[in-house]
C-alpha cells in the first residue's frame, strides 16, 4: 500500500475519539489521541514556524496545509489529509500519524463542519496501523 493517510491504520477506539472531539482543548499535545512523548518531542524539535507545543500550534498547522488554493485547483479533504500526514512524518513523527491526522481532523470539523468527511474513506478493507 502507499505511503499516506489511511483513518483504517488509526488504533484509536470510536469511544476515544469521540472523547476527544467532544473535549474542551486544553493546549496539551498529549490530549491528542496518537500523541505521546515522543510525538511531543519530535514535534517541538527544531526552530521556526514548524515547531509545535500546544494543540493550538497543531491546529494551525493543519489549517495552514488546507491551502493554498489557486485557480482552477482547490485542496480537498484527502489532499488536506495528505499533506498532514506528509508534514508529521517530516517532523520526526514514526508511529500513529494515522490515528494523529484523524484525531486533528475531527476535532477541526466540530468548527469547522465541512473540513473532513469521513465517508470518503469508507470501503471494504480492514488493515491494521503499521506506523
Amino acid at each position: 500500500m502507499a505511503d499516506g493517510y489511511d483513518p483504517k491504520k488509526s488504533k484509536v477506539s470510536d469511544d476515544r475519539m469521540e472523547q476527544w472531539r467532544v473535549a474542551k482543548v486544553t493546549g496539551s499535545l498529549e490530549d491528542v489521541p496518537g500523541i505521546g512523548p515522543a510525538a511531543v518531542r519530535s514535534l517541538a524539535a527544531g526552530e521556526g514556524d514548524d515547531v509545535v507545543t500546544n494543540t493550538y500550534q497543531l491546529f494551525g498547522k493543519f489549517l495552514m496545509l488546507k491551502g493554498p488554493d489557486s485557480d482552477g485547483h482547490k485542496v480537498d479533504c484527502m489532499e488536506h489529509m495528505e499533506k498532514f500526514w506528509h508534514w508529521l512524518k517530516q517532523r520526526g513523527i514514526r508511529s500513529h500519524r494515522s490515528a494523529i491526522v484523524k484525531a486533528v481532523a475531527i476535532k477541526a470539523s466540530t468548527f469547522f463542519p465541512d473540513i473532513y468527511d469521513a465517508s470518503l474513506y469508507d470501503d471494504d478493507d480492514d488493515e491494521e496501523e503499521d506506523e
